[in-house]
């Protein structure tokens, strides 16, 4: 199973996905938003980070364009529910900088666990309920 570090402002995003992981048997280190997680990307050993795209204080954007400073073999998966329209696509934007995974929200359990067996083929995640 792997080391996650889950990074979402959204409360109610964030206990769901926490939970999805960790009942996958995935061990879970949570974060309010980018500054909170790059700050214990360090100490989290992680083999993963998730991260939402649009939050205060540093965006996930940010998080990816640092992390890929710091240490460019961690993978990173991006989500966002971000619908607009624009130029370009914030999850485009996630995927140009390093994210090897996007997630448009919402998304299912099945797809999470997908993603993360695409990302990391050793963590063994089992969707929930099947």
């Amino acid at each position: 199973m792997a080391r996650i570090l889950l990074i979402d402002d959204d409360d109610a995003v964030r206990t769901m996905v926490g939970l999805a992981l960790t009942n996958s048997g995935h061990t879970v280190v949570e974060a309010r938003d980018g500054q909170e997680g790059l700050e214990l990307f360090p100490a989290t050993a992680a083999d993963l980070v998730i991260t939402d795209i649009t939050m205060p204080k540093k965006s996930g954007l940010e998080v990816v364009r640092t992390l890929r400073e710091r240490q460019p073999t961690v993978k990173v998966i991006a989500m966002s529910g971000d619908g607009r329209i624009a130029a370009e696509h914030p999850l485009d934007i996630a995927r140009r900088l390093g994210a090897v995974r996007v997630l448009a929200k919402p998304f299912s359990c099945v797809t999470l666990m997908e993603a993360i067996n695409d990302v990391l083929p050793d963590s063994t995640a089992d969707a929930i309920g099947g």
